[in-house]
């Protein structure tokens, strides 16, 4: 993960153990840190950098969401690559299942833009590590 990135994931990891326990972690379940963590690391497929994100993202808004994520699959160059960052989600989940990620790692990953009707994550965490990420 990218600079950026990583520092995001530890700020939302602190955020999350704060809310789950106490400041320094103890007591939290590890796996809802690794979640907290984890939880943007299908970014890496894209391979963007801020100013090509905000573009996925305003693409992503001003059209069709479904659309631009289907180029994950079936455009090439940038049009592919808005799509990979679009579904990241889907990618985390998917890569981190495959490397034998805890489930709850893996769900929060493919869930966190999801609304919480379709978390399939305890709510209470779900909620916690929601509130923690600040994007």
């Amino acid at each position: 993960m990218s600079g950026p990135d990583r520092r995001h994931a530890v700020a939302v990891a602190h955020r999350a153990a704060a809310a789950l326990g106490n400041a320094d972690g103890a007591g939290v379940p590890t796996a809802a840190i690794v979640a907290a963590l984890l939880h943007d690391s299908g970014k890496v497929e894209s391979s963007f950098g801020t100013f090509a994100r905000v573009a996925a993202t305003a693409v992503a808004i001003g059209s069709n969401r479904e659309k631009v994520a289907e180029w994950a699959e079936s455009a090439t160059g940038v049009k592919r690559r808005f799509g990979l960052y679009v579904t990241h989600d889907r990618i985390g989940a998917r890569m981190l299942e495959e490397a034998g990620s805890d489930p709850l790692v893996v769900a929060w990953a493919g869930e966190h833009h999801l609304p919480p009707d379709r978390w399939t994550v305890a709510p209470v965490v779900g909620r916690v590590l929601k509130d923690a990420d600040d994007d």
